[in-house]
């Protein structure tokens, strides 16, 4: 009898364990909505690797809090309906604690109230102003603002003397953005915009409206805005076109794949970019340089090609969710969304950030360069 009771108890104990080692490895769910195609693909695509490889690297090291993440990926094939579908579903299907994306700044907006409703906290990897301001409870983000953007492009414009200048912006959410914001940047230094005009992202020819541009007498610099593969057919229409005024890109057309795209029209084509195209650039000292570079060396073995900024902003945000849980203790969505907003000195490949009650983004405009596209590479200008 003695030794039944014995083996009662050890098999009590060892039900015990298991249960306990089973509760223990529950996984973390973390959702995830991505352009992986449609328009804004090259966006999605850098991010879809970038976010599987590294839940996959941080499982292999044990996790987090002991606990595996499991990672759900939906492609909103650059549709805000679809993504909205994709948003409902990680909420009410896949009881996700935090989300990632999405990839461009309409989309987020449309699926943004599905999170708040929900009060799960999402970190996305657009670049639009109004994402963060006014400020979401539960939204975060991790590229730099369109005004950040503007703010820089405008100034080194106007040290260059330029005063009267022609835009083209796509009708998406970040090409309305970036047009509101360059405007007023452009107002605010004494420019002149002499020539406004726009484009579809999926228009095919942006030709007529270019030539339009080239006609106008005085245009001192051409300001493009927008998401996606059309920036890139702008700039080819802009080659065959023969123009020869001074291309400004926003940081939409910080990647390969634009200067790919865009082909030889690309060739000195000036932007401003986010840190982690300089990274090699940066001094030792840049306590971001390490980080950058050890990212852009695993997507080169991942890839073959050099790291996209894109989907360097989906690091970020996997990385500060994954910061918040450890700091946090806690996978509840409401302690991980604290967490986030107390985030202070986190480096990140887009810069060191720093959030609070009032600020979602957390970096500044020192995490921006102007950029020459040379050879098809990436030039800094001082």
């Amino acid at each position: 009898m003695k030794k039944l009771s014995s083996l009662f108890v050890s098999g009590s104990m060892l039900m015990a364990l298991t249960l306990s080692s089973a509760i223990a490895a529950d996984p973390i769910r973390i959702g995830a909505i991505i352009s992986k195609t449609g328009p804004a693909s090259f966006l999605g695509e850098p991010q879809d690797i970038t976010l599987r490889h590294y839940v996959k690297k941080i499982n292999e090291g044990g996790g987090v809090l002991g606990r595996p993440i499991e990672l759900t990926i939906y492609d909103d094939a650059t549709d805000a309906n679809t993504a909205r579908t994709f948003a409902s579903r990680l909420v009410d299907s896949n009881k996700v604690v935090a989300v990632l994306g999405t990839s461009t700044t309409g989309i987020t907006l449309a699926v943004a109230p599905v999170f708040e409703d929900a009060r799960i906290p999402m970190v996305s990897m657009a670049a639009g102003i109004e994402i963060v301001e006014p400020v979401r409870p539960y939204v975060f983000k991790t590229p730099p603002t369109d005004r950040m953007v503007c703010l820089k492009k405008i100034a080194d414009i106007k040290a260059r003397g330029f005063k009267r200048l022609a835009m083209i912006n796509g009708t998406d959410g970040a090409g309305k953005t970036l047009r509101t914001e360059c405007t007023a940047a452009a107002k605010a230094a004494g420019l002149e915009i002499v020539a406004d005009e726009t484009f579809n992202p999926t228009d095919g020819d942006m030709t007529p409206q270019l030539t339009k541009i080239k006609n106008r007498p005085g245009v001192d610099a051409l300001l493009v805005g927008g998401f996606g593969q059309a920036l890139a057919l702008v700039t080819r229409n802009y080659g065959q076109l023969g123009m020869t005024v001074p291309l400004y890109h926003a940081h939409g057309a910080a990647s390969k794949a634009f200067i790919k795209l865009a082909g030889n029209a690309s060739e000195g084509v000036r932007l401003v970019a986010p840190l982690l195209v300089v990274g090699a650039q940066l001094p030792d000292s840049d306590p971001t340089r390490k980080v950058v570079m050890d990212y852009d060396k695993t997507m080169r073995e991942i890839t073959g090609a050099e790291a996209s900024t894109f989907g360097g902003y989906s690091y970020d945000a996997l990385m500060l969710v994954v910061n918040a849980i450890e700091r946090a203790k806690s996978t509840d969505p409401r302690a991980i969304r604290d967490a986030l907003e107390a985030t202070n000195g986190f480096v990140g490949v887009t810069g060191v950030f720093k959030m609070s009650k009032t600020d979602h983004l957390g970096i500044d405009e020192r995490s921006l360069y102007m950029v020459d596209i040379k050879g098809g590479g990436w030039s800094v200008k001082p």
